[in-house]
């Protein structure tokens, strides 16, 4: 029997093998490897989940010795029967798209054109469910030609990575967990996942941040049927984390990404975890200058969740004057941070990014969101005003501090900021910033957290209790009386340690110190005797 280990080794190896496939054809740490490993991936995955579909619900294809041959005999009908009873989260796969049936004609002239040609029909077989749209409407479909990328030897080219889809069925992992299909997702993404490489640039948010947002969001076993949004999903590690708190079959997702990048990568994650039923709500586009989830009226949607890790920092200044529309003033409340003369890339984007969220929340909705942690205790500005509407509003859960170096690409120290419109009673500060060990990380310091500390925190969030040196909970009136900080050490008591002693004892101690001071009093005196007598004798010779 394969354990789930050799399951994750052999997808590991067949990810390195699609990309060493790219290495010898010139296009390793190519624009276009990107898009070649991550859409051959897809393409196998689903594959494989079709036929493994296919034999749950048909015995004979379960028992064949020869799938193909066994699938050739089904009529044509009863097979379109079949394809309808499969999940929704699996795509319809032609048995002439099938991976086993390209195998097949892998000799043939002009494969290239084969192997394009089956991608392109798959893609267009399944546009309505499996297409992430642009904000303007449009489509960007599953799959495209990619032996376009490659400018010589394109047969061999497409060849070598079919050889290498072949050699093992992902059969045997579709009953696999979360943890499992994270990990993949991580180590197939890893590569285009650094900022100096240019291909990939998004800061990868850490499990242990994702994990703590999730778990102090979700709190209820009994959650049904909710939304959740994310308007700067990157590749989708919050949203993941967030739908599997919940249940993957009782939320559905909701996000928008200016890079069209990222909306494919999230959309491999949601096919990797089950939320297929939510693609058709990954819209890529600029939230900030046109968020695309609305209501019948017009008005921004509002959802039951909320989870963030926004870019903190970048240049707007083409579309900030758009924002000061008549229609934006409810949004942006606090205001728009002004265009510098100097360093327009320094713009504090993120600031927007709260007040969308504050205004896209339910009722009793609930956010997290990372933030730099100097946003906490900033005495003026926007940052200011944004949390004084949120003491003011009774909208407000907590902060956690977050060790410095959480983020490996980035030195600035982070805070993850909660919103609950529920809680109008007392909100729980934590400063993690001690917890956590120090590691490299290639060239970078990390600080990663223990599983042991990231539940501690978790808890200490949870049932909002007071820990010295790590939590504190205050009341709203409180926070107004701290000028609005959030900050959990600026309301840690300033504790002088001391022991009980008798009466007897402090007599005792008393009478020590006065014989002390009585005999330095005494020295002191024959010190000051010594030294004028010593003046005294010191004459001037001419």
């Amino acid at each position: 029997m394969t354990t789930t280990a050799q399951f994750e080794t052999q997808t590991k190896a067949l990810i390195d093998d699609l990309k060493n496939v790219c290495r010898n054809y010139g296009l390793g740490n190519d624009t276009y490897e990107f898009a070649i490993i991550t859409q051959v991936f897809l393409y196998k995955f689903l594959n494989d989940k079709y036929v493994y579909e296919l034999k749950q619900l048909e015995p004979v294809l379960a028992i064949a010795e020869n799938f193909d041959e066994a699938l050739e005999q089904i009529p044509l009908g009863d097979l379109e029967l079949l394809s309808m009873q499969i999940s929704k989260n699996t795509a319809r796969i032609a048995p002439k798209n099938l991976l086993s049936n390209l195998f097949k004609q892998q000799n043939q002239p002009n494969f290239a054109s084969i192997f394009d040609n089956t991608l392109v029909s798959i893609a267009k077989d399944n546009i309505d469910i499996f297409s992430v749209l642009s904000e303007g409407g449009e489509k960007v479909v599953l799959f495209e030609a990619l032996s376009n990328h490659v400018t010589d030897n394109k047969d061999s080219f497409c060849k070598a990575l079919v050889n290498k889809m072949v050699a093992f069925s992902f059969e045997h992992i579709f009953t696999e967990n979360f943890d499992f299909f994270a990990t993949i997702f991580e180590y197939l993404i890893k590569d285009y996942n650094s900022n100096s490489r240019g291909t990939y640039a998004e800061y990868f948010t850490p499990h242990a941040v994702a994990k703590i947002m999730a778990a102090c969001l979700v709190t209820d076993a009994n959650i049904t049927n909710v939304t959740c949004y994310d308007p700067s999903a990157g590749s989708g590690t919050l949203l993941m984390n967030l739908a599997h708190a919940i249940g993957e079959d009782k939320c559905t997702i909701y996000s928008q990404d200016i890079s069209r990048k990222t909306s494919a990568l999230l959309r491999l994650n949601l096919i990797l975890n089950n939320l297929v039923h939510s693609i058709p709500n990954i819209i890529q586009g600029n939230t900030i200058l046109s968020p695309y989830h609305k209501q019948e009226n017009g008005q921004v949607e509002q959802f039951d969740y909320i989870v963030s890790n926004p870019p903190f920092k970048l240049d707007f200044s083409d579309y900030s004057a758009d924002l000061d529309s008549k229609t934006n003033k409810e949004r942006f409340f606090a205001g728009i941070p002004n265009v510098p003369a100097k360093k327009k890339d320094s713009m504090a984007i993120y600031l927007l990014f709260i007040q969308h969220i504050m205004h896209s929340l339910k009722a009793k909705g609930k956010a997290a969101i990372v933030v730099p942690t100097g946003f906490i205790t900033a005495q003026s500005g926007i940052d200011k005003k944004i949390r004084q509407k949120l003491v003011e509003s009774k909208m407000l859960a907590g902060v956690v501090s977050m060790p410095s170096n959480i983020f490996a690409t980035t030195g600035t120290n982070v805070s993850i900021l909660f919103l609950d419109k529920t809680n109008t009673k007392d909100v729980v500060l934590v400063d993690a910033s001690k917890l956590g060990t120090k590691v490299k990380e290639g060239k970078n310091q990390k600080t990663v957290l223990s599983p042991e500390e990231e539940q501690h925190i978790i808890n200490v969030f949870n049932t909002k209790e007071a820990k010295d040196d790590l939590s504190v909970v205050v009341s709203y009136d409180e926070i107004k009386a701290k000028n609005y900080s959030l900050s959990a050490g600026q309301y840690f008591e300033v504790k002088i340690e001391y022991i009980d002693i008798t009466a007897k004892e402090f007599t005792f101690k008393m009478k020590g110190f006065e014989s002390n001071l009585e005999s330095l009093f005494v020295e002191s005196k024959i010190l000051e005797e010594e030294i004028i007598k010593q003046l005294e004798d010191i004459k001037y010779d001419a």
